[in-house]
């Protein structure tokens, strides 16, 4: 890369916080369920829920890099772009590249699917049940929890596939995304503007709204 190249900031650290508290969480609800704590386990599906939704928020009202509208392109493109990576050459996209940016879209379905099917399984075991299995039929409850195991493969698989593309640039682009997304900085040419990054205070008016919202719909369910 040329010199002339520089570091500059494209993820906020609304965005940042989001990628690193969601790798946490899938953590936590992995070891809780592996224990049995279920009281824990709700605790980081509504958190995991708390995220995604303001993440979904903050695609539409956040900074520039973070909007949906920026970064999303056709899946044609996104087919395209991969017939790209290994070509050499550095890559020159701000933020997501086409199909990084459906690898976002996915993961954020799956993870909206797992607390969904969350919310309402019920393994008919007299053990444990999610908080709103009451308010819906025993065979949907059941087939909930199902899908909400299976669901949790899809992620994993997902993961996996979000890692492997990560090295994979780190060996064919030379970019370094997990410090990108650590630092919130990426290198890019003199020529390629900045995107307008917002206020965090706007990102905290919106978190608090949202989380508001997950606290009440909690309290809701735990006298569902």
């Amino acid at each position: 890369m040329d010199r002339a190249w520089r570091y500059v900031l494209v993820w906020d650290g609304w965005v940042r916080l989001f990628h690193w508290s969601v790798v946490l969480l899938l953590l936590l609800s992995w070891g809780s369920a592996k224990s049995g704590n279920w009281k824990l386990h709700f605790f980081s599906g509504y958190m995991i829920l708390t995220m995604v939704l303001f993440r979904l928020a903050w695609g539409v009202f956040g900074s520039q890099s973070a909007r949906f509208g920026h970064f999303v392109r056709t899946p044609l493109r996104a087919l395209a772009h991969l017939r790209e990576v290994r070509r050499p050459g550095p890559d020159l996209h701000v933020t997501h590249n086409p199909a990084g940016a459906w690898m976002v879209v996915g993961l954020l379905l799956l993870l909206l699917a797992q607390v969904g099917t969350g919310l309402i399984a019920d393994p008919d075991d007299f053990v444990v049940r999610g908080p709103f299995a009451r308010m819906v039929d025993a065979a949907t409850s059941y087939a909930a929890y199902g899908l909400h195991a299976r669901n949790f493969n899809l992620l994993l698989i997902a993961v996996g596939v979000h890692v492997a593309a990560i090295f994979a640039y780190r060996v064919f682009k030379g970019h370094d995304l997990v410090a990108a997304m650590l630092t919130g900085r990426k290198k890019l040419p003199p020529d390629v503007a900045a995107p307008r990054i917002v206020s965090m205070a706007r990102g905290a008016v919106i978190f608090a709204v949202i989380a508001g919202a997950v606290v009440a719909l909690s309290r809701y369910g735990a006298g569902a």
